[in-house]
């Protein structure tokens, strides 16, 4: 395991304030189950490195660095919270490297072109039971609460069920 410490996006003009919300405990306990244990994690945008943690304290095997996610390929899974300035760029860049992964992105991404032509009729939903609530860096443009509902978006996790509601 890596030593994880605080630390801002690799690339911090690259991201704007609004990418600057973390990835609570609860959103990753919440589907400890679907993550494959038996694949290394790469948490490709760790941001403050408490989802790295996070991961770690659920038992997987965690790789994250300061490198740039478009230019360097780590573990044999992603798992993790883009920047949502950038799922275009993000999903083009995981089209590439034809990993598995589980990304935590808005439901209205499902209703772009870039995601129809990248994974149409190969990504898999996991539903989660409430909203998730991200946490900002000092950085972050101060908001109370999420305002908008975020889905698990998988890619050759092999689910069950295409559509997956957590209870």
């Amino acid at each position: 395991m890596i030593d994880i410490k605080m630390v801002s996006f690799a690339m911090p003009n690259m991201f704007n304030k609004n990418d600057e919300y973390m990835t609570p405990f609860s959103a990753w306990d919440n589907i400890k189950q679907f993550i494959p244990r038996d694949k290394v994690i790469w948490e490709a945008f760790k941001g403050s490195g408490e989802s790295c943690t996070h991961l770690q304290k659920l038992g997987f095997d965690v790789v994250s660095t300061d490198e740039d996610f478009f230019t360097c390929a780590h573990g044999e899974c992603i798992v993790t919270n883009p920047p949502f300035s950038k799922k275009k760029e993000v999903l083009q860049r995981l089209k590439e490297l034809d990993k598995p992964f589980i990304l935590i992105m808005p439901v209205s991404t499902l209703s772009t072109q870039y995601i129809k032509k990248y994974f149409k009729d190969q990504l898999q939903i996991i539903i989660p039971k409430k909203r998730i609530q991200f946490h900002g860096t000092p950085n972050a443009i101060n908001i109370k609460g999420c305002h908008f509902d975020c889905f698990y978006f998988c890619y050759k996790i092999n689910l069950k069920e295409d559509i997956t509601w957590l209870d």
